[in-house]
């Protein structure tokens, strides 16, 4: 080859690189943008849900949602938070069902999941297929609240806003399918160190299986603070209320003063913020989850990826 035509073949060669290179440039800024505008348009739910809240209950009526409080008013909140205590109270009644159920939660799915994950367990299509079988029937809401209340004896305790969403054989599904990923090799070397099936599971498997439990905690955590139905049929005691199900019931108020008002004859009903109290109520709820989210979001979705290629 000639030096002539050497330098060719470096030009172009040198001209390729360049234009993959300003290719790549161009994918990736089309890329970030597109996924920018994106995540501008799911925060504008929020904006609207915080306007909204902060905004006068007349101009909410005559207008609708707006994304900037026109008429600002903190009404809304003032209500929420009337009785500061009842609402303080009932923010730690979910804190501690949510942090106690998402660990006890955690706890039993992987146990359960690492037992059916492992291959020498000689029982395991028979376990499996008895959690299986409690997703295709079920024995009803009557004999369910008989068993909790008349035979349990859960009325008006904590652990009647704990058991029923502890263990949920999807979660356990797909904590099995995680497990079975990792390596034979590893339980089989740390028996023949003398290892028992206790410490395998606590010192080798639990760290391994990391990002499954962040998302299956995150999952259980929602569950646990967004319930309401269990408080709604075991609580009765205000102590145990938890947050919202102390939110429904001033809803639930609120609407039923709208009713007695309008049924009384009284014209002007928009002295009560019931659609900006939804909105508060809304802010209050999520706030919590929006602030713990971003700490476990890289497991949350290594979890999910790793899920959906196993399983």
């Amino acid at each position: 080859m000639s030096a002539s035509q050497w330098k060719v073949d470096q030009q172009s060669g040198s001209s390729a690189r360049r234009i993959k290179h300003t290719d790549r440039k161009i994918l990736a800024f089309i890329g970030y943008v597109s996924l920018s505008l994106f995540a501008l348009l799911c925060l504008v739910p929020f904006v609207l849900v915080i306007s909204s809240s902060l905004t006068e209950e007349s101009k909410i009526v005559v207008d609708g949602y707006q994304f900037l409080p026109l008429d600002f008013s903190t009404e809304a909140y003032r209500i929420l938070f009337k009785f500061p205590d009842q609402m303080i109270h009932a923010y730690l009644v979910t804190i501690m069902v949510t942090v106690v159920g998402t660990f006890l939660g955690l706890f039993l799915t992987s146990m359960t999941a690492y037992g059916l994950s492992r291959k020498d367990f000689k029982w395991r299509n028979q376990f499996a297929f008895f959690f299986f079988f409690t997703t295709l029937f079920n024995g009803g809401l009557v004999p369910w609240y008989l068993l909790l209340v008349n035979y349990l004896h859960l009325k008006d305790t904590a652990l009647a806003l704990i058991l029923p969403l502890m263990l949920n054989v999807f979660y356990i599904i797909v904590m099995k399918s995680f497990m079975s990923s990792i390596p034979e090799a590893i339980v089989e070397s740390a028996k023949i160190d003398g290892a028992g099936d206790f410490l395998i599971y606590l010192r080798l498997i639990l760290p391994l299986a990391k990002p499954a439990l962040a998302t299956i905690g995150l999952f259980l955590a929602l569950a646990y603070w967004n319930d309401w139905y269990n408080a709604l049929l075991f609580v009765s005691d205000e102590k145990l209320m938890p947050l919202q199900y102390y939110l429904y019931k001033m809803l639930g108020n609120m609407d039923g003063m709208r009713k007695a008002m309008m049924s009384a004859g009284a014209v002007n009903t928009t002295s009560l913020p019931s659609e900006g109290l939804k909105m508060a109520m809304t802010i209050v709820a999520t706030g919590p989850i929006l602030l713990v989210y971003p700490f476990i979001q890289r497991y949350f979705v290594q979890g999910l990826t790793i899920g959906a290629v196993k399983g």
